[in-house]
């Protein structure tokens, strides 16, 4: 079943057609060249702050495109609204979850249990599972913060070459940030393109765990051979306390000790109880576990019986998320001893950090509509379509080449979803899907110099700009054309 568009969207887009102006082909062409090459320059130029670039491509856009000056930011600021309605929400709910799960102690936890139980040879495939399951609610930054500091200590307390233990980490993390929502930039391309939510996140979780797999454990063997480095003797700075005895990962993470001061935000007061190992996991995957019910349901046609009602309504990625923010405020907040007053400040807390990424999105949602609206989406989408290109491909190298040039992810998904979607109007829900993730896997490609995530990495593994582009940067390439295969092959068997 189609995802149903947002009442709003619907009425902008009925009031934008009747609107758009009769532009030809090439004038098109030329506001669609114009747009996207005034957020480029401005934010890869003039570091403008995406939500700034992505407002003044969205007016050369329309200009250019023959919009009266009076109207130049109406689609945008319709567009604006709908996505925030429809996606601010769901992100303002996956920050409350992420933090609950962090404040508490709940992700590390997860981080010691699993490291507990793992041997050292194994100790790469156990970070992508770690950085597979914390990665669902948390973002890329956070999770990158979370994580870093255990890769250290593991690589320490085994001495090893960091880079064996950090890049499967990344690559999870970096996986479900491109390919699974609730993340952001999933999110908005599922709105964008009319995509169903509950469907996209099962094959992109299929999609991510081969592709965490080649670009994870697997690709970080010869890297350590390409970029050595030695053990690290401290922790970002910090000297680890915990004991050598250690080396089979035992021991803990000791509170996450080091992550650039934070680690009094990672680890819970001494006075509160920490979540058990399986009411964390459960709280990171009722989510997921209640949208995927509702897509089985969808896709059995079992939606008009009493239990297919009741999944359906469960499912509801709202409903889903909401119910998972209400259970990790008893299971993370007064199950660990927290009083009401604390949790209204962790809830409060948890929403500054989203504040630019909402504005980003928003304006993402607004340049989406802009180019929808104008025709210039149609322009586009037709001349891929005439050129034999799939779709699918198509998307991918779009994203890629909006990241390259910006360097993020979220525009590079936010410019794609918006120039693809007239094409997604016509595809099944499947496939509808599956252009997301092709999206994603783009948004991730070649991550270099004009990337905060880039320097990031560099500076916490302490490498030079030339082993991070042999480490990170080839990651994030080997990664993303992985994803784009699988997601291939999955639309030729579909």
């Amino acid at each position: 079943m189609l995802h149903t568009a947002h009442p709003l969207v619907q009425a902008t887009a009925q009031a934008a057609d009747a609107a758009a102006p009769a532009a030809s082909t090439p004038q098109l062409v030329v506001a669609a060249v114009a747009g996207i090459a005034v957020i480029v320059a401005l934010i890869v130029w003039l570091k403008l702050h995406p939500f700034l670039a992505l407002v003044l491509g969205s007016g050369v856009l329309a200009l250019v495109a023959g919009i009266g000056l009076t109207d130049t930011f109406t689609s945008f600021t319709a567009g604006l609204g709908s996505t925030v309605a429809g996606v601010g929400v769901l992100i303002a709910l996956g920050a409350i979850i992420g933090k609950l799960l962090i404040d508490s102690g709940g992700a590390d936890r997860i981080v010691d249990t699993i490291l507990d139980r793992t041997p050292a040879a194994r100790l790469p495939w156990a970070m992508a599972l770690i950085a597979f399951v914390i990665g669902i609610p948390l973002f890329f930054e956070v999770g990158v913060v979370l994580l870093i500091p255990v890769v250290m200590i593991v690589a320490r307390r085994v001495r090893t070459n960091p880079v064996l233990v950090g890049i499967p980490a990344l690559a999870g993390l970096s996986a479900l940030h491109g390919l699974v929502p609730p993340h952001p930039g999933p999110l908005l391309a599922i709105d964008a393109l009319g995509a169903n939510l509950g469907l996209t996140l099962g094959l992109g979780l299929l999609v991510a765990v081969p592709t965490v797999i080649v670009a994870g454990p697997l690709l970080a063997i010869p890297l350590t051979r390409w970029v050595r480095l030695a053990p690290p003797t401290t922790v970002l700075g910090v000297p680890d306390s915990g004991t050598d005895d250690a080396a089979t990962g035992t021991g803990g993470t000791g509170g996450l000790p080091g992550a650039g001061g934070t680690a009094t935000a990672v680890a819970p007061a001494a006075t509160l109880r920490k979540p058990s190992f399986g009411m964390s996991v459960l709280v990171v995957l009722l989510p997921v576990i209640l949208m995927l019910a509702r897509s089985v349901v969808e896709i059995a046609g079992a939606g008009e019986t009493g239990y297919g009602t009741v999944l359906e309504f469960l499912g509801e990625p709202l409903v889903a998320l909401l119910l998972t923010s209400l259970f990790a405020l008893v299971a993370f907040g007064t199950g660990t001893g927290r009083t009401r007053q604390q949790l209204g400040d962790l809830v409060g807390s948890s929403f500054a950090p989203i504040a630019g990424i909402l504005l980003i999105v928003g304006a993402g949602g607004g340049f989406k509509q802009t180019l929808v609206d104008s025709g210039v989406g149609e322009v586009i989408a037709s001349g891929i379509a005439d050129a034999g290109i799939t779709p699918l491909l198509a998307g991918w190298l779009v994203a890629a080449l909006i990241r390259i040039a910006t360097g993020s992810a979220t525009v590079a998904t936010i410019t794609a979803a918006g120039i693809m979607a007239p094409l997604a109007a016509g595809l099944d829900p499947t496939q509808a899907a599956l252009l997301v993730l092709a999206i994603g896997a783009g948004s991730v490609f070649l991550s270099h110099v004009n990337d905060a995530g880039f320097w990031l990495v560099k500076e916490y593994f302490g490498m030079t700009v030339g082993q991070t582009f042999k480490t990170w940067s080839l990651m994030e390439s080997v990664l993303s054309v992985v994803a784009l295969l699988t997601v291939l092959l999955l639309g030729a068997v579909l």
